[in-house]
């Protein structure tokens, strides 16, 4: 059963006398561990399907199947359930505590989802550990670089083991190093088995992901297999394949 299953999804806005059609009729596959870069310019719908992907809106009309359960016309309760239990979020600005160290950072979501302390700070240990930052995990983001926050903001989406890590611009904040950094580190995630789905209007972040859905005018204009993903090239390169 694919994780995502979306059919004929639309979203209209009224704003005054004028109906604004965001999407126009989107049907989409999505399978686990697939990294998945959605594309397009300002205004080409790709911020609208990234919050109905991420259940923090809901749909004007259609079908949106997660893992095996409609989402499309939940309440917002739901909608909040679904996202805590479903979607990691990863965000250009990371959005982090600035009085919080890192591991308190992380734990959110597991306080949310009422875990024990214990098991919620063993959780958040392994997470941090798991994206190269267990040794900066009493750091407050003031402490950290910008790549290190933003590792701290994925090892937080994947705390939970979420069936998406959903990536709005990861790289925006970042100097093109760390971003490279960081985009692989999306790679090695899907390696993994987690489910990647990045949102960006940047041709070289979109090249890092191996399919590549390009959104025009509400509608897609393109969905793409990438043969040669950039993440994918520069660890060959390493191996010395």
């Amino acid at each position: 059963m694919p994780l995502i299953q979306i059919y004929d999804l639309t979203r209209r806005y009224v704003m005054g006398t004028e109906t604004v059609h965001a999407l126009r009729g989107v049907s989409l596959t999505i399978e686990r561990g697939e990294y998945i870069a959605i594309m397009g310019p300002s205004g080409s719908g790709k911020s609208t399907l990234m919050n109905l992907l991420g259940c923090l809106d809901s749909p004007s009309s259609g079908y949106y199947e997660l893992n095996g359960t409609n989402v499309a016309h939940m309440d917002d309760n739901a909608l909040a359930e679904v996202r805590n239990r479903e979607i990691g979020f990863v965000f250009q600005s990371f959005n982090l505590l600035p009085r919080s160290d890192s591991l308190h950072n992380v734990e959110l979501p597991l306080i949310y989802a009422g875990i024990p302390a214990d098991e919620r700070r063993e959780q958040a240990i392994q997470a941090l550990t798991n994206v190269g930052l267990g040794e900066r995990m009493h750091h407050k983001p003031n402490e950290l670089s910008g790549g290190q926050r933003q590792r701290v903001a994925v090892a937080r989406a994947l705390v939970n083991n979420p069936s998406i890590v959903l990536a709005d611009e990861p790289t925006g904040n970042l100097d093109s190093r760390t971003g490279e950094e960081i985009l692989g580190l999306f790679e090695t995630l899907s390696r993994r088995g987690n489910t990647i789905i990045v949102v960006t209007h940047e041709e070289d972040v979109a090249q890092h992901a191996r399919r590549i859905i390009r959104i025009r005018d509400g509608l897609i204009a393109a969905d793409e297999v990438n043969p040669n993903p950039r993440a994918a090239k520069r660890m060959e390169a390493l191996a010395g394949v």
